[in-house]
Order: C-alpha cells, then structure tokens, then sequence
C-alpha cells in the first residue's frame, strides 16, 4: 500500500471542499451514481504532477486602492491549482494538469447582437483599449470556498462603450471557448458530457457596465495563466464565481435574459443572478459561512460577498425568490 505524504503546497483538511458538496454537485452532472462513484475512485495526483501553473507575460498595471480588498491575497500556488474550470475536467485539479493543451495565442473575442457597431477584437487590441489596473478582489464559489485574487484588467464597460449598444440591449452573453481538442473536459464520456457547450453565462445589461465588473486579462502581475481562464475572462466579485465566464470568445448584447449554463443544468440550484447570499441556502448545503484558503477557521459569508455597492442594483427585488 502506498501512503502519500502531503507535501507543502496540498491543501490543509480544513480547506478540501466537503465530500457531500463535492460529490453531489459533480454527480448530478453526470446523472448516475456510477459517476460519483468513478470519482471517489480516482487517485488523487501527486504532489510532482500538480504543479503551479507557469508565469506569463508581465502585465504593468497600477492597483486600484479605492476598488481593492486588505485581505491578504491567496498564494499563487493555490490559486491555480484549485480551480473549477469544467472545460478540463470536474476534478479541482483538472485545471493544472490539463489545461497546458490551451492555446491562448492567436485569440479573439467577438463582440455582437444589439448593437450599433459589432466588431471582432485581437487579444492584443484589448490589451490596450483601456488602461490596465489591478484590483484585490474576494473571489466566493458557490460550494462555500474563496480566495482572494489580485486581477489585472479594465471595467468591461469600456469595452461595452466601444460596440454602442441599442435601446434594445438589456442583457450580456458571454460564451467560451468550444474546442475539445484544447480542452479535453469537453469531450463526451461514458456518461455524457458534464455540461452543454459552448459554457455560457449573462448578466444584466447594467450589472455588466457596473464598475465592479472587471473584463480580466491578468492575475499577479502577469498575463492570465491557463488553468484561471486564459487569455480573457470576466470577474464579477459580488457573484458566485461560475457567473465569472472564461476562456471568451463571444459577447453578445441581447434583448431577453441568457439561458445560461448552470441554470439550464439545474434551475432550483443555480439561478440565474447567483450573488453572494448567506440568507439563501444551496438545496443541499449552506452558504451562511465559507473557507478561505488557507485559513483554519470558517468565516462568516458576506451579502454580495461584501460589495454593498452594487445594492441598488437590486432595489425592490426579492433575492431569495429571484436567486
């Protein structure tokens, strides 16, 4: 029998996501107990194989003090070798071990639907549309776990502004990558595929030019790594973290709300608005306290994962109806 050691980057016990949570979300995907149980099976990688996803090009950009969290920012080793990214696999360590077969380099993002002036953008053209900043963000998943990330990028306004949307335009789609070949968690297995591709996500159309909302291209001062959603990815830090789509290659401006990925999969679980509530439970677990990576205790869960200012965004909705 062999017994592992756990080396200094693996995760303490009390930062492993629950197994109920784990399994249960995962195994809903698949559809059968079978799969679940294909997961337990799976030996965990070694500590050789699970490496820290290699630094990219430097990115310089000023940190916005006024938009930034204190908290002291997770490790970069950790936060890119504990990911959800489903386009590599279901595993948390799927990202780091699988996610080199992405090639970030030639990349472009269509940006379309209701708008005056649709347009096909290079990767390196939105390098530069708008001056680059860092931002601390709390980041807060919807399996009750969080980092805090320093993100490089601009408002996603800006680059919103650039396609002039019509009066028409009320929602944002966003849509990944499809490429099975670069991203192997899209290819169909035994028990079919984990989720409908392309991945999709949406935000209301005010929601999507809030200033909160970050059009990302970097992380720690370098270009996006892979396994975080290279080369260009939103973040929007008052959502659960899948609302925060990566790999983009598509932005469109539509009149109706977006039939987005998650919420397709499992509509009582995963709304479509998905903020940070700890008054609003998961059907199978509660969202009141999560664990920060690399802290030992639980700590309570913020309303809007503690960004108050998008509030009135809200104003006369009842979020635990409209979750």
């Amino acid at each position: 029998m062999l017994i592992r050691i756990p080396g200094p980057h693996d995760p303490r016990p009390s930062e492993i996501t629950a197994r109920s949570v784990y399994l249960n979300r995962r195994a809903f995907m698949a559809g059968s107990v079978a799969a679940a149980a294909a997961v337990v099976g799976c030996e965990a990688p070694t500590e050789a194989a699970l490496k820290p996803a290699p630094k990219g090009q430097a990115l310089a950009a000023a940190r916005n003090q006024s938009l930034s969290v204190s908290d002291a920012p997770t490790p970069w080793d950790s936060a890119t070798t504990y990911n959800n990214f489903y386009e590599f696999g279901t595993d948390k360590a799927d990202p780091a071990l699988h996610a080199h077969t992405l090639r970030p380099r030639p990349w472009s993002v269509e940006v379309g639907g209701l708008c005056h002036k649709p347009k096909t953008f290079d990767i390196d053209e939105l390098l530069k549309l708008a001056p680059l900043e860092e931002r601390v963000y709390s980041l807060r998943c919807v399996e009750g776990w969080s980092m805090v990330i320093p993100w490089i990028g601009y408002p996603l306004a800006a680059l919103l502004k650039r396609v002039e949307p019509t009066g028409s335009a009320k929602y944002a789609e966003f849509q990944t990558l499809v490429d099975p070949e670069q991203m192997p968690g899209q290819k169909p297995s035994f028990f079919g595929s984990s989720l409908d591709w392309p991945y999709v996500e949406g935000l209301r159309l005010d929601e999507a030019t809030h200033p909160l909302t970050l059009l990302t291209v970097g992380m720690y001062g370098h270009v996006l790594p892979n396994p975080n959603g290279a080369p260009i990815r939103i973040v929007v830090p008052w959502k659960y973290g899948f609302k925060s789509a990566k790999s983009l290659v598509r932005i469109r401006l539509v009149a109706d709300e977006p039939k987005t990925s998650w919420n397709k999969a499992a509509p009582n679980e995963y709304g479509f608005y998905s903020n940070v509530n700890p008054s609003v439970d998961h059907p199978r677990w509660s969202q009141a306290t999560e664990r920060r990576i690399g802290e030992f205790r639980r700590r309570k869960t913020l309303m809007f994962n503690g960004y108050d200012q998008v509030a009135s965004l809200y104003t006369g909705m009842d979020l635990k109806k409209q979750y």
